[in-house]
């Protein structure tokens, strides 16, 4: 016999892994865009990929690999790793929650593509065909 409690929280942690990583459009970021003020850095010359990272994050070094490897893979693209305890006025003005959230931008520093939670690189190159 399975608690009702217990059937919940299993099924919102299957929910929360199943999303995890995914790369999807967010509606409110529409529009935003963000430039080497923000970044610390200029953009790429095609597309940017900002990492939001704390230190103690496991899944932000995993993700730091990725997102360098796409980077060199793909011409023109900039990889930026924004230290999130760092920089909480542009994690609040942003709506960053977790690390590490990764951020496509294109070549004019608007979002296209965001992502929480270790990204797949398939997922991640996938994204920056709508960025390029």
């Amino acid at each position: 016999m399975v608690r009702r409690g217990a059937t919940q929280a299993g099924t919102q942690g299957a929910g929360h892994r199943r999303l995890s990583g995914r790369v999807r459009v967010r509606g409110r970021d529409d529009g935003r865009r963000l430039g080497a003020a923000e970044l610390g850095q200029g953009l790429g010359r095609r597309a940017t990929l900002v990492q939001f990272s704390s230190a103690f994050c496991a899944p932000c070094r995993a993700t730091r690999r990725v997102l360098t490897e796409v980077a060199g893979m793909v011409p023109g693209v900039a990889h930026v790793e924004i230290d999130a305890e760092q920089r909480l006025e542009l994690v609040r003005a942003l709506g960053i929650v977790r690390t590490p959230t990764v951020l496509v931008l294109d070549a004019h520093g608007r979002i296209v593509r965001r992502a929480t939670g270790q990204p797949r690189k398939a997922d991640v190159i996938a994204a920056l065909g709508e960025a390029v």
